[in-house]
């Protein structure tokens, strides 16, 4: 029977959920002191800093990931109340309110002892898992000795509950263009600088998350593409970037691409801005259909998919769920797993 199908009546090893997000401002001030929070001993130049600024305030300066959030969170309770295990939802951030240090206290003071994380990042580097885990141990450490334990849910850029929901999207997106040829598609993720890339994983599950969900939306002219770089000129970050990409097919003849973000469960600031307003326009000055496949999101199966990640911790549930050419990942990240990057020298940052 398939987790899914399980009404688990035994106990529950953990007390709680905890959802860990990114965080984003909920108006137009809280947009610089929450990119000083995200941008805070990076070296990453105030140019860079103002012109995110400006992707906010072109929305209102309201990032659309807390509602992201606030939705999959309530979806996620509803499966939990009918599946189990049923235990209470605490959603803390990284960057902005609500913070992971007021959650945790919260946590505490409610009576948690043991929580388990799910992270909305499927895909292993420094920024999208190991550095949440930092997180969390920082706050845990301000609280004190009584803070809550928390183990962190695995990534789960493999798993089908992941895959099916974006390749329906990817599917619906060439069909919304007419594109009988299958192609081409863009998977996109968020580029991250090479030190980060070459010490994780995040590449190649990239790929293998791409050729999962292209091999399931019957696509065979696929790339996959980043976005959203932030760092120094003089530092290497992951490449090709998605709009050198569109101009790359653009001189290729192609006149349609769908541009799937892979490497995000929701439509965020950067898929919002990145994708649906620079590469649009982009498209749009070449005479090019564009057409974005949604995220995730509160998709029902990606909705199962997280219960049951919950359960294979919760209950000590044997069987992993994962497809494709990689293993489960691992439940417990090794010591040496996803270092931070290596920063540029002093006297090359500008």
């Amino acid at each position: 029977m398939a987790k899914s199908q399980i009404v688990q009546t035994q106990q529950s090893q953990y007390d709680a959920i905890l959802f860990v997000s990114f965080g984003g401002p909920d108006k137009a001030d809280d947009v610089m002191p929450f990119l000083e929070n995200v941008l805070r001993g990076r070296n990453v130049p105030k140019e860079r800093m103002l012109e995110v600024a400006e992707h906010y305030h072109h929305f209102g300066g309201k990032s659309p990931i807390n509602e992201q959030n606030i939705a999959l969170i309530n979806a996620i309770r509803e499966e939990l109340a009918t599946l189990g295990p049923q235990i209470p939802v605490y959603w803390g951030n990284r960057n902005w309110h609500p913070l992971l240090t007021d959650t945790i206290r919260e946590m505490k003071d409610a009576g948690v002892r043991r929580a388990l994380a799910f992270v909305t990042s499927g895909f292993s580097c420094y920024s999208g898992c190991r550095q949440y885990r930092e997180n969390i141990q920082t706050a845990q450490e301000a609280i004190g000795s009584d803070a809550p334990e928390i183990d962190k849910i695995r990534v789960f850029f493999n798993h089908p509950g992941f895959v099916n929901p974006m390749a329906r999207n990817v599917q619906d997106a060439l069909d919304s263009i007419g594109n009988k040829t299958r192609g081409p598609v863009l998977f996109t993720a968020h580029s991250i600088p090479l030190s980060m890339a070459d010490s994780s994983d995040y590449c190649k599950q990239l790929q293998e998350a791409s050729r999962l969900v292209a091999e399931r939306a019957n696509v065979s002219d696929w790339k996959l593409v980043y976005q959203s770089r932030s760092g120094p000129p003089t530092q290497p970050w992951l490449a090709p970037d998605i709009c050198d990409a569109i101009r790359d097919l653009h001189e290729q003849g192609e006149t349609s691409v769908v541009v799937a973000p892979i490497g995000f469960i929701s439509d965020h600031m950067e898929v919002l801005f990145d994708l649906d307003t620079e590469a649009a326009d982009l498209c749009k000055s070449l005479d090019m259909k564009m057409a974005r496949a949604n995220t995730a999101g509160t998709d029902p199966e990606f909705v199962r998919m997280i219960r049951d990640l919950i359960a294979e911790r919760a209950f000590s549930l044997p069987e992993k769920t994962a497809i494709g050419c990689m293993p489960a990942n691992h439940d417990v990240c090794p010591l040496d797993c996803c270092p931070a990057p290596i920063r540029p020298a002093r006297s090359q940052r500008s």
